[in-house]
């Protein structure tokens, strides 16, 4: 296998990738990823991946949210800027045999059509965000007529993602997976540890919503109600002098960290939220969490929804008409219609004050998650879809 996967910091998707390689290891699946230098590629190769490492992977991002508009079209200048890296990591490989190519994410679509061609075999595309609907321009038709065309398969993480991509593609629903240890300790029972501790989990972006959850957090101080909100994730984004001013002038990039940092001075927040920085096994800080708070400006939930339902802890989830592998409303979790501060304040608030109900869904929250995200299940599905794949090539 060769796997492209295009951030080099340590999040979701790339957590996602080496619990399902060290499933897929045990099904005879040998890989190899290719990857920007980060946080990531140690992980990458404490899993069994042979990890080569490029400055950077040329992308085209046509999701939802990060779609090229206005300024963004800046963006490109980036991508272009990459481009040469990008080919000279896949024209360093040409000798090297795959049987297969796995691109981590919809945005690598160009440059898996490239490594398609150098080494004339199938390719799987993951995809992991939620996709510009039909409907909205060339760039969508586009990117759904090189699907159609040249994908062998395409896998969405839920059924959330797939309802934004076209039909008739080769389309399967794979869940991304999580492994624990069989004894792992549901929620900490109501009143054994005060405060009640809520943990957001992700790479420090704009669009995880973490401004609107600081604001919720001094919305609740103010109500006096005690709670602690633990933050854990790598700054997307460390920006100084000239090259801060400028991204932020142009609205490409904010240094997270320190703006969370100078909110919790401002507003005097040090003991109601703490910045843990980047956490390596997020299985030593879920037993510490109470309530999971997911408030993604992206209308999805993310990895760390179900990752803390394994531990028995539900979630508060921005998420309008949540589907069933998202988050189930009063059963699993808690469902906002948007990532505003007072909606996050008020249903954070609920599950401090009901400790019945926090611990009701955390016990509902984990018997979902054994059900629906078990690694063992899904990579034997995705196994099952890369040797169906191959065996069509070879039928050929």
């Amino acid at each position: 296998m060769l796997y492209l996967h295009p951030a080099g910091a340590f999040g979701g998707a790339s957590k996602s990738l080496i619990e399902l390689y060290r499933q897929l290891s045990g099904h005879g699946v040998v890989g190899t990823v290719l990857t920007p230098a980060g946080s990531a590629q140690g992980a990458f190769a404490a899993a069994g991946l042979d990890v080569r490492v490029v400055r950077g992977l040329s992308q085209f991002d046509n999701t939802r949210f990060g779609f090229y508009r206005r300024l963004r079209w800046l963006i490109l200048l980036r991508e272009l800027y990459l481009l040469p890296f990008s080919i000279w990591g896949l024209w360093r490989m040409r000798h090297e045999a795959f049987d297969l190519i796995h691109i981590n994410e919809l945005t690598l679509l160009p440059l898996g059509l490239l490594a398609k061609h150098l080494w004339r075999v199938p390719m799987v595309v993951h995809v992991r965000s939620l996709q510009r609907l039909l409907g909205k321009g060339w760039r969508t038709h586009w990117l759904t007529g090189l699907l159609r065309r040249h994908a062998d398969a395409v896998v969405a993480i839920d059924h959330t993602v797939a309802a934004t991509l076209a039909d008739g593609l080769p389309l399967s629903v794979i869940h991304n997976g999580l492994s624990i240890d069989v004894g792992a300790s549901l929620s900490r029972p109501a009143g054994e540890i005060e405060p009640v501790k809520v943990g957001f989990l992700g790479v420090l972006v704009e669009l995880k919503g973490i401004f609107e959850l600081l604001e919720a957090m001094q919305i609740l101080k103010q109500r006096g109600v005690n709670i602690r909100c633990l933050v854990a994730g790598e700054n997307a984004r460390q920006l100084s002098r000239w090259k801060a001013w400028l991204l932020a002038k142009f609205g490409f990039g904010r240094d997270v960290r320190a703006e969370l940092e100078a909110l919790i001075e401002h507003h005097g927040l040090h003991q109601h939220v703490e910045l843990l920085g980047f956490v390596a096994d997020v299985r030593t800080l879920y037993p510490q969490l109470d309530i999971l708070c997911f408030p993604s400006h992206l209308n999805a939930a993310g990895r760390p929804v179900f990752e803390a339902a394994f531990y028995g802890i539900p979630s508060v989830v921005a998420v309008r008409d949540p589907v069933a592998d998202a988050v189930i409303h009063e059963v699993t979790g808690l469902a906002i219609a948007e990532p505003q501060p007072p909606l996050i304040a008020n249903a954070l608030q609920r599950l401090v004050e009901d400790s019945e109900l926090r611990c009701r869904l955390g016990t509902q929250a984990r018997i979902w998650a054994k059900q629906t995200f078990t690694i063992e299940v899904n990579a034997a599905r995705m196994a099952e879809l890369y040797q169906a794949v191959v065996s069509k090539m070879a039928g050929r």
